[in-house]
């Protein structure tokens, strides 16, 4: 079944085409990925098919009462609403009650409030009506594994991250068919990503998605769109097979340019050379050498990203980390933690979001003041520090040479070679027509490829890179990677890019919580599967819980209760009492609520087994009490 159908698509800005007479579309169920350079027109063609944008030409026609949903990459939540409004800001008559209930029991836990039990059993009833009290578990999980547990803040005292992960649990919670996601994994920890992964890939939704995760499009995607100079190219298969159809299709195509141009050349000896007077008979041949003309000059210029830039000498001293201790007030972010760096070496650093792995790379550049400890840094040592908001200061009133100016007028090539302003920022991807832009006009990806020049320009030897993948193409992130491969200096990686930081470290620094900071010797995806390892050992060490099964009741040719089931009737009524105060507990907890969406989320659980057993010894008591010869 169609979804979307896009016919003879167009778009441009002034001058600069992005895409030309596109054509696609997409079928229920199908997860399709878009891949492009930045700046090609990712995220235009997302905002036309959102109507956010209008297209110069073409149509976007969705399927007739499909429910869509988009996540751009800068999320416009209403400022004045809190986190609670925000996710259940929907027509959905359970949303709404579940909203209602929610609000009852944030307020409840209010001192400042007045507890209105009255409007609390309402909702209640309203959520049993409706039967939401499982929905209202699944929003609950949603909630828990993306970490919106500040649901009565207000939506401009958030970070950017936060916005992002709240504006994902409400696309989330109201379940569309067809979801359109722009780099939905940013701000999100790696453990967040792995369970959206899941999430996407167990229900039965219709997704189009930009993403630079590579693992992510890998697992998710059955199909690959490459948006290329001007046109779409797909590709039935995840991002694997699409690496491989695609140097075969840029192949197949540079050969038939290459025959173009020598066809070309001879029609054009034959163009010159052609009288006059026999132009009139020629017509169709000259029409054909237009054509033929079209294509030998249809090949791009194959721009590459260089990143040769010069690097000072190390010394025999890097740094060096000596019982280093951290911590904001009751929350320890190191404890004791000593480490010297070695030359060359490649560290990846993993831990949850709000673990400290930001206060140690500051602590790391002397940014940040420690409480107890000593570091000894080299003199030869360059910090080069990739921000993980990668803003360049006054970026919006300066054009994008200025910026390279203001930190130099030429830099040192590996080579000895001196290099303007411009030669770099050309070498950069940013040809002479876009030097003179405002950097408030680049996209995303082009501003962060233009923060990553300004801090290479100061030759680092000591490369701290924080989110380095968020917003870059993979072209370029293919292109970083390889830099860093040969990079003599040291790197430090902060990273939710799963596939960037498998390919380029040497072991990870894992913070682990309470202070705890542990050094191990693999890439990322090997310290999974040694956690994977460690959980399976638990699971096999701990005690076999034996499961007694209640007797079946045999049949007889008598209706008379036995001894047997005398006794069994007697049980029961003690453990039915037990049963019924048990679920009156955990209704009693659920009245009253809790700040900790997990414990709410194993609460709920109890009180569904508690009540399914409960229901299944309440009718075995009945079976027994209808017997008609009772001892």
């Amino acid at each position: 079944m169609n979804y979307l159908s896009v016919e003879t698509l167009s778009k441009s800005y002034g001058v600069k085409k992005l895409f030309q007479d596109v054509n696609f579309g997409i079928n229920q169920g199908q997860k399709v990925a878009l891949v492009a350079r930045n700046g090609a027109g990712k995220t235009s063609l997302l905002n036309i098919l959102a109507g956010l944008d209008k297209p110069d030409s073409g149509s976007v026609v969705f399927r007739k009462n499909l429910r869509i949903s988009y996540l751009n990459q800068q999320p416009e939540l209403a400022p004045e609403k809190n986190v609670l409004e925000t996710l259940f800001d929907s027509d959905t008559e359970v949303l709404r009650a579940i909203k209602e209930y929610e609000e009852c029991l944030l307020n409840s836990e209010n001192e400042s409030l007045v507890f209105d039990g009255e409007r609390l059993e309402k909702a209640m009833a309203a959520m049993d009506n409706l039967n939401a009290w499982n929905y209202e578990v699944k929003v609950k999980q949603i909630l828990s594994e993306l970490k919106v547990d500040y649901l009565t803040r207000r939506i401009d005292a958030l970070s950017g991250g936060q916005k992002k992960r709240v504006a994902l649990a409400r696309i989330l919670i109201n379940e569309p068919d067809f979801l359109i996601l722009d780099e939905p994994t940013n701000h999100l920890d790696i453990e967040m990503i792995e369970w959206l992964e899941n999430y996407l890939t167990s229900k039965e939704i219709t997704l189009f998605i930009v993403t630079h995760d590579r693992y992510f499009l890998d697992r998710i995607c059955d199909e690959i769109m490459e948006l290329d100079n001007h046109q779409i190219y797909r590709y039935k298969g995840n991002y694997s097979y699409f690496i491989e159809k695609k140097a075969e299709r840029e192949l197949a195509t540079s050969s038939e340019i290459d025959k173009a141009k020598n066809l070309y050349k001879r029609e054009l000896e034959w163009v010159r050379k052609m009288p006059k007077a026999r132009g009139t008979k020629s017509k169709s041949r000259v029409d054909a050498f237009y054509d033929v003309e079209a294509k030998a000059k249809s090949r791009k210029t194959e721009e590459a990203l260089q990143l040769n830039v010069k690097i000072p000498r190390m010394g025999g001293k890097i740094i060096e980390l000596i019982k280093i201790s951290k911590k904001f007030g009751d929350h320890i972010i190191l404890k004791n933690f000593s480490y010297t760096f070695k030359k060359s070496e490649k560290i990846g650093i993993s831990g949850k979001n709000g673990s400290g792995k930001t206060t140690f790379l500051n602590i790391l550049q002397g940014k940040e003041p420690y409480d107890n400890g000593k570091i000894q840094t080299g003199e030869t040592v360059v910090f080069g520090y990739y921000s993980q908001e990668g803003k360049i200061e006054g970026d919006a009133d300066k054009r994008v040479i200025e910026v390279v100016k203001d930190a130099a007028d030429y830099i040192v090539l590996n080579d000895g070679a001196k290099v303007s302003a411009s030669q770099l920022l050309q070498r950069f991807l940013f040809p002479p027509d876009v030097q003179y832009n405002f950097v408030s006009k680049l996209s995303g990806g082009e501003k962060r490829r233009l923060f990553l020049l300004t801090v290479l320009m100061k030759n680092p030897n000591f490369l701290i890179l924080d989110e380095p993948t968020n917003d870059l193409d993979i072209t370029t992130l293919g292109i970083l990677e390889e830099f860093l491969l040969d990079f003599q200096g040291c790197v430090l990686i902060v990273s939710h890019d799963r596939y960037f930081m498998d390919k380029l470290v040497d072991h990870l620094f894992v913070f682990e919580g309470e202070g705890e900071l542990k050094d191990f010797p693999g890439n990322y995806s090997q310290y999974r599967e040694h956690l994977l390892l460690q959980e399976k050992q638990v699971k096999q060490a701990a005690p076999e819980k034996i499961i007694f099964e209640e007797p079946k009741k045999k049949e007889t040719s008598s209706n008379k209760i036995s001894y047997k089931e005398k006794i069994e009737y007697e049980k029961l009524e003690k453990e039915i009492e037990q049963l019924e105060t048990q679920k009156n507990i955990f209704l009693d907890q659920l009245t009253k609520g809790s700040q900790n969406h997990e414990e709410l989320r194993q609460w709920s659980e109890e009180l569904e087994k508690t009540t399914q057993v409960l229901d299944e010894k309440s009718m075995r008591w009945l079976e027994l009490s209808e017997l008609r010869e009772f001892l």
